[in-house]
């Protein structure tokens, strides 16, 4: 690998001399852990890479601090130029060392950041390049309270950016150095500046020239001008008339270039943006462009079977193919950010986006979230830099998370949380800010939008009690911008045919999360007073804190090979553009009870029902929702619906299908008695 590289660093820099070069650096690492005290048996490792593999994992998971070693080439005429290693994601500690010499260090394991080494290699020589890194749990880095697995490792790509001694600086929280800030937005003009960061060792000024290509790639805007380099970002202004603007219905994206150079181009970035207006109303909901856009969204974590962690480009456009499929026009990235290549998509794709900053409760009554003490309410802040200055060019991003499902407790969070609201806005203006909540209090007044994580009837009561909670939420707060997200946790290999004697925390059947969505769905779907609907979540995700080491709230298993019943009753109300007919309960093919009821989504009008060689009775419950009779049933009994030119059909077993015995509960009959 080291051989290879050193051909290719000097084939390259014999075609360019000064132009900035960038050489991926997935390759040739070598991994052992800390507690191995030494190198001599580091295993071979290509990036991505993590020491926790098994998403499933259950009970207990490594949490601890673990090595990359890597040996980079640095051609002799090199001498002249300036190296940059970016990393663009780290779990959740790093610290570089190259030659021994202590780099930086960066905490927070979604967002990507970069460090320059130009002072520390040797040229013409090997160089010894030493990331340490760490997904221990620590209170002065965030999030300090998850379910999510933290995987740990150097999970995402690492690259070595090389550029002449003035360049567009890679160094500015982790982004590319060029923002585009479009502060008005109509179908006649787009008007705004770009945010244009540059470093430079040795120079006073430069030259810098800024274009923007439609997307038919004609150029419609540029500009050239002398720039001081004195460390401010330069700010460029900007008009683009008669523009295409962005929507989910047509993602129109520009492309706008940042170039350095007099004569010759010795630096030069390009970047990706679309232009959209957003706004939130109580009474006019979310507007893209002026227009209203009822959100359909799900939650997307960040893992699966067979990656773990480790998500690949092929991983996200499968996970992209079936929330399309769904007909959901909407992604809440949970917790924190994805990679860049997620959002790249979502732009060419019309999808909107929520983006986490990492300031999360999870439900277990052991953590922490907020610590009181600047260390915590730094590294919230910078975190949050990183995420908006790194995201601030897709237009699919249209709205910046502060926190998901915090609980108060203790210290007073609501001055942090301003801290954080002022912040996104000083740095993004134009987008609203959100927050996820499932308390009451004055946490709920802080960001500009508010989304409700509700879960009536899904321990106690019914879900249907959720229309009480909408109403009351219509008369008295109505004011607010507000949406709701929802969703329970359904295992589909837990029977469900059964009673139960005794209430099970670790027995979830599937059963119960389908009727939980579709009351939810049949009292909230289409409802004005919510700006958006979200589900919470698309796929199943690892929680090794969990029983079975797995979140089953997902729509979809971690695998995603199977797809639960409340998947094809989102089908049916979201995707426009194929219809659904699914007959629900499917994965429950035993049944004990000789009298059984249907249950049947469709998008397609009204099914007709076969149980066996009868045709059975049908009314609409809800919105897609269809209810049969109940009739009787023995044996071996296929079901078929039938809607339009859609067939579907199961087949179930209604009998004695080995029940397990029914064990009655113990009864007191008199107080404590004395034991020997």
């Amino acid at each position: 690998m080291r051989r290879l590289l050193m051909t290719l660093l000097f084939a390259a820099a014999a075609v360019a001399a000064e132009a900035r070069e960038v050489f991926p650096l997935n390759e040739g690492w070598r991994f052992y852990f800390k507690s191995e005290n030494t190198s001599d048996n580091a295993r071979h490792v290509t990036l991505p890479h993590s020491w926790n593999t098994d998403p499933q994992r259950e009970g207990s998971w490594l949490e601890t601090t673990g090595n990359y070693l890597n040996d980079i080439f640095i051609p002799a005429n090199w001498t002249s130029r300036r190296l940059f290693l970016k990393f663009y994601g780290v779990q959740s500690v790093a610290d570089l060392f190259v030659n021994g010499h202590h780099v930086a260090t960066h905490r927070g394991g979604a967002a990507a950041f970069t460090f320059e080494i130009t002072d520390y290699v040797e040229y013409g020589a090997d160089n010894a390049l030493l990331v340490v890194v760490g997904n221990g749990s620590r209170s002065d880095v965030l999030p300090t309270s998850t379910d999510m697995n933290l995987y740990g490792g150097i999970y995402r790509d690492v690259e070595l950016i090389v550029t002449g001694p003035t360049a567009v600086s890679p160094l500015y929280l982790g982004s590319d150095g060029v923002l585009i800030h479009a502060r008005e937005v109509d179908s006649l003009q787009v008007s705004g500046e770009a945010e244009i960061h540059l470093t430079s060792k040795g120079e006073g000024t430069c030259t810098l020239t800024l274009d923007i290509a439609a997307p038919d790639g004609s150029t419609v805007f540029t500009k050239r001008q002398r720039a001081r380099l004195d460390g401010r970002p330069v700010m460029v202004p900007f008009t683009v008339d008669a523009p295409e603007l962005w929507s989910p219905g047509h993602p129109a994206l520009y492309t706008v270039t940042a170039a350095i150079g007099e004569d010759s181009i010795v630096d030069c970035v390009r970047v990706r943006t679309g232009f959209r207006s957003v706004v939130a109303t109580p009474g006019g909901g979310l507007q893209i462009n002026g227009r209203r856009m009822p959100v359909h969204g799900v939650a997307l974590y960040h893992d699966n079977a067979s990656s773990g962690g480790t998500l690949s480009a092929a991983d996200y456009d499968a996970d992209l193919a079936t929330v399309h499929d769904l007909g959901a026009n909407a992604l809440r990235s949970a917790v924190m950010p994805h990679a860049q290549y997620l959002y790249d998509r979502c732009d060419e794709q019309g999808l909107l986006v929520w983006v986490d900053t990492p300031l999360q409760s999870a439900p277990f009554l052991g953590d922490i979230a907020y610590y009181a003490m600047p260390s915590f309410e730094e590294n919230g802040l910078a975190q949050l830099r990183e995420i908006v200055a790194q995201n601030l060019n897709h237009p699919s991003v249209v709205m910046w998370g502060l926190f998901s499902c915090l609980r108060p407790q203790g210290d007073d969070v609501t001055s942090y949380l301003r801290q954080l609201n002022d912040a996104a806005h000083t740095l993004d203006p134009t987008r609203p800010t959100v927050a996820c909540s499932d308390q009451n209090g004055g946490i709920n007044f802080i960001s500009d939008l508010i989304v409700w994580r509700q879960s009536v009837g899904w321990r106690k009561g019914s879900p249907d009690d959720v229309a009480v909670w909408r109403d009351q939420l219509r008369k008295n707060w109505s004011h607010l911008r507000s949406g709701v997200c929802y969703g329970g946790s359904g295992f589909i290999g837990h029977k469900s045919y059964t009673a139960q004697a005794e209430p099970r925390s670790n027995w979830m059947p599937e059963e119960k999360q389908t009727r939980f969505h579709e009351e939810y769905a049949r009292n909230l779907q289409g409802d004005s007073l919510f700006w958006g609907v979200w589900i919470n979540n698309m796929f199943d995700y690892g929680a090794s804190r969990r029983p079975y080491g797995i979140n089953g709230s997902g729509l979809v298993t971690l695998d995603r090979r199977m797809r639960k019943d409340a998947y094809y009753l989102y089908r049916a109300l979201w995707n426009g553009d194929s219809p659904t007919l699914y007959i629900a309960d499917r994965h429950r093919r035993l049944r004990d009870m000789p009298r059984q009821a249907f249950r049947v989504y469709s998008s397609a009008g009204a099914p007709i029902l076969l149980v066996g060689a009868d045709t059975v009775a049908m009314t609409e419950y809800a919105a897609c929702q269809y209810q049969s009779d109940s009739v009787e049933v023995s044996g071996a009994v296929e079901v078929k619906a039938v809607a339009g030119a859609l067939r579907d059909s199961v087949t179930i077993l209604v009998g004695n299908v080995l029940k397990p015995k029914r064990f009655q509960a113990l009864q007191r009959k008199a107080g404590p008695q004395p034991t020997n």
